[in-house]
């Protein structure tokens, strides 16, 4: 209440009163929701100094609707009594010179709308008064949509001392500020929805109310879009070397025509930030014009070659497809653990490389696997089960909503197994999907058997770890509270295999790995169909006995048995580690497209 409009006012009180006037006159504080994942939020509030005097100190006060708070801050500390929040400088950016301002953050749970606000005492809107604030607009009409843009047009508001301008709010962050009554919005992504709504500003900066809300849905979707089946495939960068696999090799295999995305991998974490994998692949490689996707040659001067740029190319020939950087891996997973004693900066490193003007058009978002958080892989975490959340959660902050943000995860479904040792539910909530690694269950590593298939859809009498199956990853996901849809079904386009074994089926002693191409122990689908093809199955896979060697991989057959399996369980879709182990008119890729129809 300002000073003399109570009858009661004290001096003391009307002097106080006068100087919270003179500073809501002189300042502002706008709020900003960054992002939103429908259970939190990303916040902002930037304070302005838009007086002629410099402004010594801030305090701002809000309400949140009761379920919203603020879990985290940044840049101002941030205390609550109820539901009314008030945030203070820290001191270092307490002092605001003329036309300055300074900005702090939060992250938090519930809707993220604030009410309410004042700055120093007085309006936030920095509004004289007597200045009323300015009319809502008219709700905006919305014209030539396409699959990456709209243009927006609304009617004037009206104010007694006049507008200056009007905040445009997608999803309920402001995207831009113009002074007309049109804005066209662009960087969309196909066969979405979005929501808009513009706010008026006055001459001293007061916004009024919102205008209605203008939902838009952009054209186009197709494979990939929300409602459709995941069909995603893993492509190595170091595939380019002795596989001598390529992003070409995509489209003469027909592959590219069948999934919807590709996981890049993979990306270094080190020093507690995503670092490039391997320079001379990812972007320095040249190719001739019978290696290129578009039968063009590199140039010695071209900006950006290697991989990136024929995934470029792959992606301008097939829109539909998207592409995201994989971070980790089973060799590169050890960096986490450092990584994620900041996670908010670990994901800022990752979005800067993601989105290196080079190659940001190539990227639709980010992929972090992980092997494993607060459990053993290649190395061990014990950073205590919420690390997984928090990583999701500091990943979708810096992302947002407009990229993927996916991860990959472990299938281990035993009690007390790698699933229980990390909140996978919680985190759910911030992915876009998991890629949940049904594969490698077991191996030579073991290597006097007993012989078993490495991707068992379910169990079977003489399974030699209960839980390690497919399906137990599933059902326990499920019933943590996983939604369904976000998990894919892994399925691996190799087959382990072990050498000096007599006995057909599963279960029999060995001597150790049998000899693969790469490494032993190991083989890809395309050399294992004709080199030890297979003469059995077993829960849901096949398995191979040729000589002294014993071999189970996935055909085209358990392929598409595994894709009714997605179905039925109502799965995201699937993905496959990895693209170059597929045959040259690409067999597997082609049953699982054809699975998930």
């Amino acid at each position: 209440m300002l000073a003399g409009v109570g009858l009661a006012a004290t001096p003391g009180e009307r002097t106080a009163d006068t100087k919270a006037a003179a500073l809501a006159a002189e300042a502002t504080a706008t709020y900003t929701k960054v992002s939103d994942w429908g259970t939190g939020f990303e916040g902002k509030w930037t304070v302005k100094n838009t007086g002629t005097t410099a402004l010594n100190g801030w305090t701002i006060n809000w309400t949140y609707p009761t379920g919203t708070k603020v879990t985290s801050a940044w840049d101002a500390d941030v205390t609550n009594s109820g539901t009314t929040w008030t945030a203070k400088d820290k001191g270092w950016n307490a002092n605001l010179a003329p036309g300055a301002s300074v900005s702090f953050g939060f992250n938090g749970s519930g809707n993220g709308n604030p009410a309410e606000c004042k700055l120093n005492g007085g309006s936030c809107d920095g509004g004289i008064p007597g200045d009323k604030p300015p009319s809502a607009p008219g709700t905006p009409t919305a014209g030539d949509i396409t699959e990456t843009g709209v243009k927006l047009t609304w009617t004037a508001a009206t104010d007694d001392k006049g507008v200056k301008n009007y905040d445009v709010l997608r999803d309920g962050s402001k995207i831009a500020t113009v002074t007309g009554l049109t804005y066209s919005d662009t960087g969309l992504k196909a066969g979405t929805d979005y929501a808009y709504t513009v706010q008026a500003r006055d001459t001293a900066d007061q916004t009024g109310p919102a205008s209605g809300v203008r939902q838009v849905r952009t054209t186009g979707g197709g494979p990939g879009e929300p409602g459709d089946k995941v069909k995603m495939g893993y492509f190595t960068n170091w595939g380019v070397y002795q596989r001598n696999y390529h992003a070409k090799n995509l489209v003469t295999s027909g592959t590219a025509e069948k999934i919807t995305h590709i996981n890049y991998a993979f990306g270094n974490v080190q020093n507690g930030k995503c670092t490039i994998g391997d320079s001379f692949a990812d972007y320095e490689k040249s190719y001739t014009a019978d290696q290129s996707v578009d039968g063009v040659a590199d140039t010695w001067d071209q900006p950006l070659r290697g991989n990136f740029n024929q995934l470029r190319k792959l992606k301008a020939k097939y829109p539909h497809i998207k592409i995201l950087y994989s971070f980790g891996g089973w060799t590169w997973s050890g960096g986490f653990t450092e990584a994620m004693k900041n996670p908010a900066a670990f994901a800022d490193s990752c979005h800067k490389l993601v989105e290196d003007p080079r190659w940001a058009d190539v990227f639709d978002g980010i992929d972090l696997d992980w092997e494993y958080p607060n459990a053993c892989g290649l190395t061990c975490d014990t950073s205590g089960p919420a690390v997984m959340k928090d990583m999701m959660q500091a990943f979708r902050t810096r992302f947002g909503n407009n990229n993927l943000v996916t991860a990959a995860i472990t299938a281990d479904g035993s009690d007390g197994g790698k699933i229980d040792k990390a909140d996978y539910a919680g985190a759910a909530q911030y992915a876009d999907w998991y890629n949940v690694m049904t594969y490698d269950f077991f191996g030579a590593w073991a290597a006097q058997g007993p012989t078993a298939p490495h991707s068992p859809l379910n169990s079977y009498s003489g399974i030699p770890q209960q839980g390690f199956n497919s399906d137990a990853a599933i059902q326990k996901l499920k019933a943590k509270g996983v939604a369904p849809k976000k998990l894919l079904l892994g399925i691996g386009f190799y087959g382990r295999g072990w050498t000096g074994v007599t006995q057909k089926e599963p279960g029999g002693t060995a001597t150790g790995p049998a000899p693969g191409k790469y490494e032993p122990g190991i083989e890809d689908y395309k050399e294992l169909k004709s080199r030890c093809p297979s003469n059995g199955t077993v829960a849901g896979t096949a398995y191979a006995h040729c000589g002294n060697q014993w071999w189970s991989y996935d055909t085209p057959a358990t392929v598409g048995s595994k894709m009714s399996y997605a179905k039925k369980e109502g799965l995201g879709g699937s993905f496959v580690w990895e693209l170059s182990g597929d045959t040259a008119n690409g067999e597997l890729i082609t049953a699982l497209s054809n699975g998930l129809k």
